[in-house]
This record gives C-alpha cells, sequence and structure tokens, in this order.
C-alpha cells in the first residue's frame, strides 16, 4: 500500500462518527441491583502513595515555566517497552510467509524487525513458542504500582505473548486485562510491585500553547522525551479507522512521536499524565510536525471499565450528527449560533428521543461545557456511563433550550455490558470429512458437535449441524469460524450478528441468525 500523500495514523482502532454517538462513562451509575456498584479511576487505581499525589491545573503553571528536566526524571521510570510476539499466519519450514507485515502500513502501524507475519493458533506449545516472532513494538505508561500499564489497542492487538522491558532493564510477561478497539486503548497487567506510577492530570485544564512532552521508545530507542506545545484541543483526524465507530477527541501537539511511541506518555511540565500518545499526521510514515494524544479524560474511564467490567461501559445519545457549517445554518435558517453540533436524525427508541431531542437541533453544550464540534461533544458524553444523566443544552427555532438526557447502552438499556469470548457461543467444531463433503455436495464446512447454554442454542442451531459459511465467507474449520467471530466483534455498528448457512447431515437446510449485540 503506497504511503505517500496519504494520512498514516497510529490508531488501528480510531475512529469515525457513526449513526449513534458512543460515549463512554466516568461516575457511580445505576446499573441495576444484580450488579456491582461501578468504582472511580481513583478507587481501582490507588495513587495515594505517588509523589505529589493530587491533580495539578496546568492551566495554573507559570508561563515562563520552560524548564523541562523536572518533568522528564519524574516520568521516564513510568514508561515501559512493550514488545509483542505474534506466531506467522501461513507459517512454513521454509520461512515464506507473507501476510500483512509485507505489507508497509502494517510496518508503520507495528514495526516489523525481523519481517514476521500474523499469527494462526498454534497445535503445541512447543512449536507455538518456537515460531513467535517479535511483531511490534511500542511503549505503555505504568498507572499504578501493582503492576497495571495502559497502552495503545494497535500495539497489543492479535499478540500471542507480550514482554514489558521497564526502565531499569527489568523484563516481564503481560497478560492483557482488556482492551477497546474504538479508543485505541488497553489495559494490561505485569506482575510486580512497587513500580513507578505518573500521576494522572486534568486533559481538560490543558490550554492550547502549553508545553508537553512525549516520552516513549520511538523506534526501539527506549527511554526518549521529546517536546513540544499543544497545538490543539478536541480535534478530529478521522476517515482512516477501516470502518470502525469510534471516539476522536485528541490532544494535538508538535512534539515529535515516531512508530514506537505508541501507547506512550504525553505529560505536562508537572510530571502528570495528560494524553496516551496515539497516532501522527504524515505523508512518509514519520514524524512530520503534528502528533495526537488520547486526553486523560477519556483514559481514566476506559480504564476503570476494562479493570472492572472487562470491556467498556459504552452509552450512546442516539443521534446522527455533524458540524453546524454555514450551509446547515443558511439552509435551515439557524442564525442564533455559528458553532455547534447539528442534528441530523434522532434514533428511534434512543436517550435523545426519550428526552425530547429532535431532528434540526444544534447542541451547544454538555453539561455547560461548550461542544462547538462534534469532536468536543464526544469527548463531554464520553465521561458517563449507560444510566447516568446529562444535561443537554440546544438551539431549536432559534432559541436556547436545555434537557436532562439518561443515557443507555447501544442495546437501549441499562445494563452491564459483559466481556465476552468465542466461548459465548456455547458450542464445539469439528472439521467435515471428505466423505460427507461429497455426499451432501459441499465443497468446505465445519460441523457443531456439541450444544451448551449459548447464543448458537439461543438461535435454533441443532446439534451435527453443518455450517459452510458465515456472513457470506466460507468455513473450512474450526479456527475460520473463531477469526469471523473476532472479525465481527471488532467491527463498527451497534447491531453484530453471525449469518450461519449450512445443511444437517439428512440433507435439510437451514439459515440461522446469530445474536451478538451485548457482547464486548
Amino acid at each position: 500500500m503506497k504511503l505517500t500523500g496519504k494520512i498514516i495514523m497510529l490508531a488501528a482502532g480510531t475512529a469515525v462518527l457513526s449513526s449513534a454517538v458512543t460515549a463512554i462513562a466516568m461516575k457511580r451509575t445505576p446499573f441495576g441491583d444484580n450488579y456491582e456498584a461501578a468504582r472511580s479511576y481513583t478507587e481501582l487505581f490507588d495513587q495515594s502513595g505517588v509523589q505529589g499525589g493530587g491533580v495539578t491545573r496546568v492551566a495554573q503553571l507559570p508561563a515562563n515555566h520552560s524548564d523541562f528536566t523536572t518533568a522528564a526524571e519524574s516520568t521516564i521510570n513510568g514508561v515501559v517497552s512493550i514488545k509483542s510476539y505474534a506466531t506467522p499466519r501461513g507459517y512454513s519450514q521454509g520461512g515464506n510467509s507473507g501476510g500483512y507485515f509485507n505489507d508497509p502500513f502494517f510496518d508503520f502501524f507495528f514495526g516489523n524487525p525481523n519481517g514476521g507475519s500474523r499469527r494462526s493458533q498454534p497445535r503445541q506449545q512447543e512449536q507455538h513458542e518456537q515460531r513467535q516472532q517479535p511483531s511490534g513494538l511500542g511503549s505503555g505508561v505504568i498507572i499504578s504500582a501493582d503492576g497495571y500499564i495502559v497502552t495503545n489497542n494497535h500495539v497489543i492487538d492479535d499478540a500471542d505473548r507480550l514482554e514489558v522491558t521497564l526502565n531499569d532493564n527489568r523484563t516481564f510477561d503481560a497478560t492483557v486485562v482488556g482492551a477497546d478497539a474504538t479508543t485505541d486503548l488497553a489495559l494490561i497487567k505485569i506482575d510486580a510491585t512497587d513500580l513507578p506510577v505518573i500521576p494522572m492530570g486534568d486533559s481538560e485544564a490543558l490550554k492550547v500553547g502549553e508545553w508537553v512532552l512525549a516520552v516513549g521508545n520511538p523506534f526501539g530507542f527506549t527511554s526518549t522525551v521529546t517536546t513540544g506545545i499543544v497545538s490543539a484541543k478536541s480535534r478530529s483526524i478521522g476517515g482512516h479507522n477501516n470502518g470502525r465507530m469510534g471516539i476522536e477527541s485528541y490532544i494535538q501537539t508538535d512534539a515529535a512521536v515516531n512508530p514506537g511511541n505508541s501507547g506512550g506518555a504525553l505529560v505536562n511540565l508537572a510530571g502528570e499524565l495528560i494524553g496516551i500518545n496515539t497516532a501522527i499526521y504524515s505523508q512518509t510514515g514519520n514524524y512530520a510536525g503534528y502528533s495526537f494524544a488520547v486526553p486523560t479524560s477519556i483514559v481514566k474511564k476506559v480504564m476503570s471499565d476494562l479493570r472492572q467490567y472487562g470491556t467498556v461501559q459504552r452509552a450512546v445519545l442516539g443521534v446522527s450528527i455533524s458540524d453546524l457549517s454555514n450551509e446547515i445554518a443558511k439552509e435551515k435558517g439557524i442564525t442564533a449560533v455559528t458553532k455547534g453540533v447539528y442534528v441530523g436524525e434522532v434514533s428511534d427508541r434512543s436517550s435523545a428521543m426519550e428526552a425530547g431531542l429532535k431532528k434540526n437541533d444544534v447542541i451547544v453544550k454538555i453539561n455547560d461545557t461548550p461542544t462547538d464540534n462534534v469532536a468536543q461533544l464526544q469527548e463531554q458524553v464520553a465521561k458517563y456511563r449507560p444510566g447516568d444523566k446529562i444535561k443537554v443544552t440546544y438551539v431549536r427555532d432559534n432559541k436556547t433550550q436545555s434537557v436532562d438526557v439518561t443515557l443507555r447502552n447501544p442495546q437501549g438499556n441499562m445494563q452491564v455490558t459483559k466481556a465476552g469470548d468465542f466461548t459465548d457461543l456455547g458450542c464445539a467444531f469439528k472439521k467435515v470429512d471428505e466423505a460427507t463433503l461429497r455426499q451432501l455436495g459441499l465443497s468446505n464446512g465445519v460441523q457443531v458437535t456439541a450444544l451448551s447454554k449459548g447464543r448458537f442454542s439461543d438461535s435454533g442451531v441443532k446439534q451435527g449441524f453443518i455450517v459452510y459459511s458465515i456472513n457470506d465467507s466460507r468455513v473450512s474449520s474450526p479456527d475460520d469460524v473463531e477469526k469471523i467471530y473476532k472479525a465481527i466483534m471488532k467491527g463498527s455498528g451497534d447491531e453484530k450478528v453471525m449469518i450461519l448457512r449450512g445443511v444437517y447431515p439428512t440433507g435439510k437446510r437451514g439459515i440461522y441468525a446469530v445474536d451478538l449485540t451485548g457482547v464486548e
């Protein structure tokens, strides 16, 4: 894939706005009597022992404060190097595996020190370890002394093994606690104690023009510190997320960030974390003047959810929106405001419809914080979980009004979303032998050999059913089914479904729709 003239981003999971405003939350929320009460970031990641404990309002820092040494010295030990290992897909003794790792676009995201490609499922643990190859290098930030680390989802995605190296050269294997492609964030854990922690700062207090430091491991050069200023806030860089819905409200800086910086720290001059470096704007694949970080206003909420639930508790307002443009304002006769978020559609049975929001409204504030564009609205709504109330200020017929909106999840309720995996399907598969395929006139297929309570049985699938395609993709092995399942769960949109086409051994054909909504 040619890179010249294109916007290249480190964020594989970052995002374009879809038909619903996706939002994530930060407060306690009534998920129902059967669920544990949601806990805050501070409760989950105790930083009481961190030097300089409280959050500094960075806007109060002296304007002439430009000595970077203190901030650099206090943060480099809290940033780690993360090396991912994967088993090449199509592995052969000759090593001619090809695949994504030979794609320069993939190389830009992950690095490619040994020319490997993506993994396949191991047949034996020993073979698996022998086949693993370094597949990428990124950074991470220690957020608790007992080993919790935040990084980018694209740093750890599809890795068989993660190796974390601290600044003192100690090395640990890491486990994935949870990951969120929508915000391109992930939480991993190493078995260690008394680790140096970078305290959380307040990204919302940042001002354009303030000094910041980017700390990470570009090109494998560990403990690298670069500096710049905040160039913009609530920046959207969408259009390159492979159709994935997500949240875009980045801190834009001119601090030099390159491949390997992904997941590293963006800190203020008080040495506090105010963002996770995630993307760059470039025509060459390397730094060309602008870099982008996920603000801590979003990071804290996502990390809290991933640790407590294993998946993000995502809320939606239920509107299709765009920035208020001059063309829209003229066409709709909107004269009361020149900035805001224009509501193009209101979804049925949504939070917005329940609260009385309508098409052609212009949302100008969320909880009294201005929303001049879509990115600002996303960042504000992203602090809340389903069940929380927000105050929406909007303009209708050139008159300003306010309404309280109770947020819901994408399924239209306020229940906790549980982290799901392939076992949620509740079935086992085996490859169909050639004789059976010939008898049924099939060229490929996998057979359901066992059923338990799960999504397949709920959809009416019976034991013995031979699946030859899922969502129009051929399936020839159990690995194919799992691969398709994971692709669906990583895809965009709120409605996730597997359409199974197949035949029973008697020759009776069947089509089943397996609903995957409510699983993250």
